[in-house]
């Protein structure tokens, strides 16, 4: 044993490499070393560097929350990035790009098929991006879900809904549907359904109806609110109103609505216009057995 290690130390003074156990443990551990300290250190500098001035570079360009939130996480990827390739550098590991691409290559398949929805919604999230279908703050609505959009990201968009519910979508649902988007434009048009008996005046309707409209703050005389009759049901004549609203967002719609539908109704009331509900007439007959004291019904 004594000499089979004499030989193995023989061989390491042979080529040159110290024999001392901690010496070689430090040897081999130091390029580790110099790359974590050096991409801290990289890191931690771009990060209060370079992140700080592009975030000023956007808010001078009068760029929105909507684009720079998605910028600046972008940013965050590029100087992580940056930190690592030089880090690699400094600690003597050669080509930080030559080996990234041997061991991309290497990777892509797997990593392709696990990431295919990642990748997916990444993609949906450029699109969101460029062709902004939606922003911030604004109120949308897609597959019987609606709610106001808090946040953009490159992957998924976060949707408060109105009941105070988060909801987390994946950008690739959204692009994928028809997204509604009640605010995008300076105004709104509301439709407003009201029933009035067969017996009662059109005309008369028509014209609370358009004057309570008119009468509103809220709601735009022009365009000017308009009265159709729009269905004959079982019991009523149906009376769209289409009305207009300034600046709309989801408290105006509904505030607005619920004023105007409440006016109409106490005014129809005090002129006397019948608003009907639906209602069944039952017909039949009812036989009693007296042996039995069993009800029975016929029709």
């Amino acid at each position: 044993m004594t000499m089979f290690f004499g030989v193995i130390s023989d061989l390491i003074d042979t080529l040159g490499i110290a024999s001392d156990p901690v010496v070689i443990i430090v040897d081999a551990a130091m390029p580790y070393a110099i790359f974590i300290v050096a991409f801290i250190a990289l890191y931690y500098v771009g990060k209060q560097t370079a992140i700080p001035l592009f975030s000023r570079a956007l808010q001078k360009r009068d760029i929105d929350e909507h684009a720079r939130r998605p910028l600046l996480k972008a940013s965050r990827f590029v100087v992580m990035f940056a930190a690592i390739a030089v880090a690699f550098g400094v600690a003597g590991f050669g080509n930080f790009l030559t080996a990234l691409a041997a061991v991309a290559a290497a990777a892509t398949l797997a990593v392709g098929f696990a990431m295919q929805n990642v990748i997916r919604n990444f993609v949906s999230g450029l699109f969101i991006f460029i062709e902004r279908p939606f922003r911030i703050n604004d109120w949308v609505e897609w597959d019987g879900n609606s709610g106001i959009v808090q946040d953009i990201s490159l992957r998924v968009t976060r949707v408060k809904t109105f009941d105070n519910e988060l909801l987390t979508v994946p950008n690739s649902e959204l692009t994928d549907s028809v997204i509604k988007n009640p605010v995008a434009n300076e105004k709104l048009r509301l439709r407003v359904l009201f029933g009035i008996g067969y017996d009662e005046d059109i005309e008369q309707a028509t014209d609370i109806i358009i004057e309570e409209a008119k009468a509103h703050p809220d709601i735009m005389n022009d365009p000017e609110p308009s009265v159709r009759v729009t269905e004959l049901g079982d019991s009523h004549v149906g009376l769209q109103s289409r009305i207009w609203i300034e600046s709309p967002n989801r408290a105006d719609f509904v505030k607005t609505k619920s004023e105007y539908v409440q006016s109409v109704k106490e005014q129809f009331d005090a002129e006397g216009i019948n608003i009907p509900y639906p209602h069944r007439e039952l017909v039949g007959s009812i036989t009693v057995d007296e042996q039995t004291n069993r009800v029975g019904t016929s029709d």
